[in-house]
């Protein structure tokens, strides 16, 4: 039976699961369609394409409207207009001119089955719902709208600066290269330069006048071929992903060589170098993508530091020279590394020339042979390295057990074979094999592959010389134990294998679980903390432990300089050197000890970068063996830095959340005292400057009663604006924390008469009740803010309470004196009884007088200055009652005694 991965159809294996959910999810999400008519310059036919297509959809019955069409007063063009719906523009005025612009609205209530949006990286008018057309066609598509625009090469964003190199012109109008990656289609429509430049003779793309200075500046026949390359290689690219993500969807095992891809194999061999600067020629040669792949073995995570060293310094070379590093993960290297060339559709695979020992290869296996076998259609390239360096490319790691290991293993033979010894006549010799290949198993299990090997060649010979006759001789006169003993031997050196190999896996497991809980422990901790320096003390001893070092965290200010957080090591950067080299690396990336930029410093610098943004850099100096040129370990800290990174983003996010709020409650409440405060100051001052102004002009001619009305007037309008401006100053106090209270025992009545007798003119013919119970204690309290409080509630009252009468009661209500004003109006506002204590609001049923909203929020900041409570509510039978209570504190203190000439002087 033919395997699926050789069938020539290529589409039998299985699709992967997760590549279909991925799939469907895009598809779900993206609910409109997008088709893109790409091309080089203008004037290829992007737009004649585009309505082509276009009417052959209505042709077929399709519901197409055209929503903006930009013809360039091309006639051609134009005429394919015809028979097509096409939605009136929208006309805004931008600077005394009129322009026209795609109508957006009307394309979302005409909701057509397609719809031709020309020119996609159209800049709009300023003040339009988007500033950029393609915003507007991802709305379109958000609301399941079909669209097809078109787009030049030159208005890619990640193009922008190689075009202006090239023509020497800088496109100001962009597009997102993720609008491009997410289109559903992307049609390219190809003119030769110089057919092109033919037609902008003619004036079929520009008229004439400007088609003369098209022609010497940008539609130049050298940015012509150059615009067009850029143009192919981009369709190539987007080719290539659609090839790929088809590979995934339907499971596609073999490799297809439509376009060359490279990998080569490294690891730490000393010819790892030379196969990474032969990928490179290879690659440039073939103008082809590589990649550089590293596989971690169990055997890798618990290898020499200088093995792992070597690895990362052949990383770091393939990506300075251009290639897409990657680490894999797997028990053989033959096979990862054919796994992720059949995922990634590479078409060659370089790998090292052996350099071991044949006898070993046979032992072991070879890479070149398991690549080799396993490749399939892909080409495999061996390069040999020099001739003094050993090692393959991707040699698998070993331990190198010690002598007293192998000693154990002699040992071990020797305790076997003394135990069988003792059960000798007790046990047959097939339990005596049984008890030598237990002990082999301990001995790989403890000491690995090599005492194991040798333990079980000497439990072979030992089973040999003291349990197979004759005895205490190596001879064997019945042939049936040869072959004992090579199954024993091929069996405890199986066994030995798996053993060791168990072993490695366990320890690489360990290694592995170790960096996870490192990193999960870091995770959880930084999650609950809210603060920068805990964030960075928490980070810098969680990676010091890790990678036995002292680090330092600096954080970014507002100038852009770099500052060291108190509790990291800080003295480190104390060094001017240091620290400039910290500063690059914030702006450039990693940099100092070994790395490629500034090698020469003491520590390694890393940005702490979140969502493109470097809030600061983290440093660190090992203290012993630098772990920092391991590619393990460097991913490790790559990945703290990370977390770190978001758990500082956060942090900062946070606080400018915060201030965003605050400084729109800030804008809020300045908007709303200024509106407030200019109504209520203008109305006073017009008042107090009209009735000025009479009298200045008419004193004479006027009567006495008009000019005592006239004063009255300017009296009452200029102390209505001294208590606004009372309040304005008393809430400027609470709010900048200048209130001082003076507490003094006082008895309730007095700062209820104080209120009273300064709203004596206010309150006029008014009815006020007042009822305090008898005996009341004395409550500590500031009489004169006390006093205020009363104030500004009797004045809300008046303004807010109708004309029945406002009642007064204090009463003692457990340990503390309750203080009630309330009176008989329209009531509160429902919902408003706890926003009526805020500042600037005010509830406009049956006010009398306008107000700045101040009163009330003052008389809460004084109630909590006392530590009273206050509270507001509507009356049974309506009206409104506010109650403030006033705790009684300790105990009363006690009252003087009265002098005897002021009893003796007390009439009877």
């Amino acid at each position: 039976m033919q395997p699926p991965g050789d069938r020539h159809d290529g589409e039998a294996a299985r699709p992967d699961p997760d590549a279909l959910l991925a799939v469907a999810a895009r598809e779900d999400a993206r609910r409109g369609r997008l088709k893109i008519f790409f091309g080089a310059a203008p004037g290829v036919g992007k737009t004649y394409a585009m309505l082509e297509a276009a009417r052959r959809l209505r042709q077929a019955g399709e519901d197409v409207v055209v929503g903006l069409v930009e013809t360039h007063g091309r006639g051609e063009t134009a005429a394919l207009l015809d028979g097509l719906e096409v939605l009136p523009r929208l006309r805004q005025e931008y600077r005394g001119t009129q322009l026209e612009e795609f109508d957006l609205d009307a394309a979302l209530t005409r909701r057509p089955g397609l719809l031709l949006v020309d020119e996609l990286a159209h800049t709009n008018v300023p003040g339009a719902r988007h500033p950029k057309r393609w915003q507007d066609v991802l709305e379109l598509l958000e609301a399941g709208v079909h669209v097809h625009t078109t787009l030049n090469v030159q208005h890619l964003e990640s193009l922008n600066d190689v075009v202006a190199q090239i023509t020497w012109v800088r496109v100001r109008e962009t597009v997102p290269d993720v609008v491009l990656e997410r289109a559903d289609e992307v049609e390219l429509v190809d003119l030769p330069p110089d057919a092109l430049l033919e037609r902008l003779r003619d004036g079929k793309v520009y008229v004439p006048e400007q088609a003369q200075r098209a022609a010497s500046a940008f539609f130049r026949k050298g940015n012509l071929l150059a615009l067009r390359e850029l143009a192919l290689r981009r369709m190539a690219q987007r080719v290539d992903s659609d090839v790929l993500a088809y590979r995934r969807e339907h499971g596609i095992a073999t490799s297809w060589p439509a376009a060359e891809r490279i990998l080569v194999g490294i690891g730490p061999s000393a010819s790892g170098a030379r196969l990474v600067r032969a990928a490179a020629r290879m690659a440039a040669g073939l103008r082809a993508e590589w990649v550089a792949a590293c596989v971690e073995t169990p055997g890798m995570a618990i290898a020499a530091e200088a093995d792992r060293g070597r690895v990362g310094e052949h990383q770091r070379l393939a990506e300075s020279l251009g290639a897409e590093v990657v680490t894999l993960t797997g028990e053989s290297v033959a096979e990862a590394l054919l796994s992720f060339a059949r995922g990634r559709n590479v078409t060659r695979i370089i790998v090292g020339k052996p350099t071991r020992p044949r006898w070993r290869e046979l032992l072991r296996g070879s890479l070149v042979d398991e690549v080799v076998r396993g490749s399939g259609d892909i080409d495999v390239h061996v390069i040999s390295g020099a001739a003094e360096q050993a090692g393959t490319s991707v040699p698998p790691m070993r331990h190198r057990s010690a002598a007293r290991h192998y000693l154990a293993a002699f040992v071990e033979a020797a305790v076997i074979s003394g135990a069988a010894g003792l059960l000798f006549d007790h046990i047959d010799r097939s339990d005596i094999i049984m008890l030598y290949i237990l002990g082999i198993m301990l001995v790989a299990v403890r000491y690995g592959r090599g005492p194991a090997a040798l333990s079980a060649v000497l439990s072979v010979l030992a089973y040999d010389f003291f349990y197979v006759p004759p005895y205490r001789t190596f001879m064997v006169h019945d042939g049936k134990y040869v072959l004992t003993f090579v199954v024993m031997l091929v069996v405890s050196l199986v066994i030995s294998g798996l053993m060791a190999r168990i072993r490695l896996q366990a320890e690489d497991a360990r290694v592995r679980e170790g960096r996870t809980a490192s990193l999960y422990s870091l995770s959880r901790e930084l999650a609950q903390m809210r603060h920068k320096i805990s964030i960075a003390t928490c980070a810098a001893r969680h990676i010091g432990e890790m990678f036995d070092g002292r680090v330092v965290i600096l954080l970014l200010d507002a100038s852009g300089e770099l500052a060291p957080v108190q509790g990291t090591h800080a003295e480190i950067t104390a060094d001017p050197r240091e620290l400039s080299v910290a500063q690059w690396a914030a702006s450039h990336g990693p940099a100092g000890r070994d790395s490629d930029a500034l090698p020469a410093a003491r520590g390694l610098y890393l940005p702490l970068t979140a969502a493109d943004r470097t809030v600061g850099v983290l440093g660190i100096v090992p203290t012993g063996e630098s772990r920092l040129r391991d590619p393990i370990g460097r991913q490790l800290l790559a990945t703290f830095c990370g977390q770190t990174a978001l758990a500082l983003q956060r942090v900062l996010l946070a606080q400018e959340a915060q201030s965003a709020e605050l400084r729109a409650r800030t804008e809020e409440l300045r908007s709303s005292l200024l509106s407030s405060v200019s109504h209520d100051l203008r109305t006073p001052l017009a008042t107090i400057t009209g009735s000025a102004s009479t009298l200045l002009e008419q004193d004479e001619a006027l009567p006495r009663a008009v000019r005592r009305d006239l004063a009255q007037a300017i009296y009452e309008e200029a102390a209505r604006l001294g208590r606004l401006v009372a309040n304005l100053l008393d809430m400027t106090r609470l709010d900048s924390g200048a209130l001082v209270v003076h507490k003094e025992w006082s008895p309730i009545e007095e700062p209820i008469g104080a209120a009273l007798g300064r709203l004596e003119a206010l309150l006029g013919a008014r009815e006020v009740k007042v009822s305090i119970a008898p005996d009341l204690p004395l409550v500590p309290l500031d009489a004169v803010l006390v006093e205020q409080l009363l104030v500004n509630l009797l004045e809300n009252a008046v303004k807010y309470g109708g004309d029945g009468p406002i009642e007064i009661q204090a009463r003692r209500r457990g340990e503390t004196v309750t203080i009630e004003v309330a009176d008989r109006g329209p009531g509160l506002p429902a919902g408003s009884e706890e926003r009526i204590f805020e500042k600037f609001y005010r509830a406009s049923q049956g006010a009398k007088a306008g107000g700045v909203g101040l009163g009330l929020a003052i008389c809460r900041a004084i109630a909590a200055a006392h530590d009273a409570q206050i509270e507001a509510a509507n009356r049974a039978g309506g009206g409104a009652v506010f109650r403030v209570a006033f705790p009684v504190g300790g105990p009363q203190p006690s009252m003087p005694a009265e002098p005897p000439e002021l009893a003796e002087a007390r009439p009877p």
